[in-house]
């Protein structure tokens, strides 16, 4: 079957057809991939329990897809550049034989050190390549990883490898960020204190910084590739898989503040990431991918590793930040490596915007092809930027839409082939069968309606359960409405039938009878000329039911705070209406963020309800410190 959609009228033929006859349309994708034994069952599912099993008895190696099968035709191929977090340091490219080389060396590192199929791994690296070889390393020899990002507190490594027992970590002495060195090794060794399960840790060198190294648990990366050189043949064989073995664990925030252990499996994982990175980019051989998320996150997974690499892409990862050592360098690595197609998130798009169009104007980006967004709902604002200054009004953009718990993009543009519309996702892909419903669970028909969104048939990306707890899951995902997989998030489907993500059901304010999206008002604030980004959240109202209180980032700040309030509110009224007009605007500096660019709206919600005893730990966030300085300015706000 042909993974990619030629034109619109291809498009809804086949999305009926998948509809119509899901299991022989996922059956007809999963063909183009390589399995060791064919499934005896293409799906079985019970959304009530629940239990999905994708490719039944299906016999595949996640890793052979993403490396041994280009071997003989695109061997030579790039499968990954990676540029450096400095610009003056080389960036590296690694073919598809020398990337397979690599994963199989440190496959056998990991066998010397005690690792065996469905043992947990626990990866804490920088943005460097090794970070996709332990990855794929893990997959060959049917290791389960768990990759934490690189920024995450002690604490935080300590919870996850607790929850699955990890019994090795890999890390590295330290990384950069910017013109930050971040200490690794040192967080993993505080974290281990309290970590029984682990047994070794392999420690690469890439900031050349003194780190403590405990003997009989401490190994070097280098040293232990060494050992596997000295050995001689470094053939590591894929170790055959179940479709339905775990491939990976990937931690996500949950409201109870105990993270959740997102469970994928190998089989429907793989088929999914690999036909939605092929169909929605409607990715060519030839062309440079870029994704800008890190590996961390569930985006990086899908989008950096295994989508591009089990489709034998060239995929470009970037160890920095895009606004170091200027806000030109993301514009830098784009001109550098004549990217074609461009993946990155709204936060990142708003942060560049805001820096000024110099940074972007006079860079060649005449090589992109493609856009695409990724994390939350794109402004309007951003997305005509993003649209003018970088795609010069001729690149398509895939405002996409999906989740950790998805594995891949289900609602989004198909680059070039189904329409767009700025801040909408637009439409279901091939295979997705999303619904529209009530607080009663009654499903929304026809078009003009906004709902609460879930799906109502398995695809075969989504989640399998939570690691070790699998009635959370059920609670989670599949308790709220019978026998369908809920989102979590409210949506719009408009006259056309196109979809728009309005939020986080729990961002869906009520005011005075009237349901808001933070979404949708935030777009309306950061219209307004000399706002670079906003985030909103309710509070208790006298008379409205919930009040909507904004904060605020100024790209200029006047010394008339409150005539600037009231443009703000002008600006409101004229895109939504004067009900949605904020009652309490504070400005800041910045916003307490996830170093992925997610706001915690959370946090923001228990400033404004004065709950300030149970905001949890803030060490996870990209500036800690920014929370004081919010705190500080509401109680100002309120006295």
């Amino acid at each position: 079957m042909e993974l990619k959609v030629k034109d619109f009228d291809d498009y809804q033929k086949t999305y009926d057809d998948s509809v119509k006859n899901p299991e022989e349309f996922w059956e007809g994708i999963a063909e183009t991939f390589f399995w060791k034994k064919k499934w005896t069952n293409v799906l079985s599912w019970d959304f009530d329990k629940p239990d999905i099993k994708w490719f039944e008895n299906g016999k595949v190696n996640i890793s052979e897809n993403c490396l041994d099968r280009h071997i003989y035709n695109n061997g030579d191929k790039p499968a990954i550049i990676w540029e450096p977090n400095d610009p003056s340091e080389a960036a590296r490219i690694l073919s598809y034989k020398q990337l397979l080389e690599k994963v199989e060396q440190f496959a056998n590192v990991l066998k010397n050190n005690g690792v065996r199929k469905g043992d947990r791994v626990c990866i804490y690296l920088p943005m460097v390549p090794e970070l996709p070889i332990a990855i794929l390393a893990c997959a060959r020899i049917g290791a389960i990883h768990s990759v934490v990002f690189g920024g995450f507190s002690a604490q935080s490594i300590s919870d996850r490898i607790n929850d699955a027992q990890c019994s090795l970590v890999i890390t590295a002495d330290g990384g950069f960020r910017g013109s930050k060195v971040i200490e690794l090794k040192s967080i993993v060794d505080d974290a281990l204190v309290t970590c029984d399960s682990v047994e070794k840790v392999i420690v690469l060198t890439r900031a050349r910084i003194g780190v403590s190294m405990i003997k009989g648990r401490d190994v070097w990366w280098e040293d232990e590739i060494h050992k596997v050189e000295s050995q001689g043949n470094p053939v590591c064989p894929a170790e055959e898989m179940d479709a339905e073995d775990t491939l990976f664990i990937l931690y996500t925030s949950g409201s109870t503040g105990k993270p959740k252990g997102v469970v994928h499996t190998t089989g429907g994982y793989m088929v999914y990431t690999g036909y939605t990175f092929s169909n929605v980019f409607q990715y060519n051989p030839e062309e440079i991918f870029f994704c800008t998320a890190d590996i961390g996150w569930i985006t990086g997974h899908s989008y950096i590793v295994y989508g591009p690499l089990s489709q034998g892409a060239t995929s470009v990862m970037f160890e920095g930040v895009p606004t170091w050592p200027d806000a030109g360098r993301m514009w830098d690595i784009v001109e550098k490596h004549k990217v074609n197609i461009l993946y990155t998130a709204p936060t990142a798009i708003r942060s560049l915007m805001a820096a000024g169009d110099e940074y972007v104007d006079g860079k060649d980006l005449s090589s992109i092809t493609k856009l695409g967004s990724v994390g939350e709902p794109i402004n309007e604002e951003a997305w005509n930027w993003y649209n003018e200054k970088v795609g010069k009004g001729k690149a398509p953009i895939v405002d996409t839409w999906w989740q950790t718990e998805n594995g891949g993009i289900l609602i989004s543009p198909i680059a070039g082939v189904t329409p767009t519309k700025p801040g909408y996702a637009m439409l279901p892909l091939p295979g997705v069968q999303p619904v529209l419903v009530d607080e009663k669970g009654k499903v929304l028909e026809g078009n003009g309606v906004s709902g609460n969104l879930c799906i109502k048939f398995p695809w075969p990306g989504m989640l399998r359960t939570t690691w070790g707890d699998h009635e959370r899951c059920r609670q989670t995902y599949f308790s709220t409405y019978k026998g369908m997989y809920f989102t979590g998030d409210g949506c719009l489907r408009d006259e056309d039938g196109h979809y728009r993500i309005t939020g986080r059901v729990d961002d869906v304010l009520n005011v005075s009878g009237h349901r808001i999206g933070t979404a949708e008002l935030e777009n309306a604030i950061n219209m307004h000329s000399d706002v670079v980004e906003s985030a909103i959240v309710g509070y208790p109202h006298p008379v409205k039911g919930q009040g909507i209180y904004a904060f605020v980032i100024l790209d200029n700040v006047h010394h008339d705070e409150d005539l600037t309030r009231k443009d703000i509110n002008a600006t409101v009224s004229r895109i939504i209406g004067a009900i949605a007009k904020p009652d309490i605007i504070q400005f800041v500096p910045d916003l307490p963020k996830t170093r992925s660019g997610k706001i915690m709206r959370r946090i923001l919600r228990k400033i404004v309800e004065g709950d300030l005893g149970s905001i949890g730990d803030v060490s996870t966030l990209l500036d800690p410190s920014i929370v004081e300085e919010i705190k500080d300015g509401a109680a100002k706000m309120k006295s």
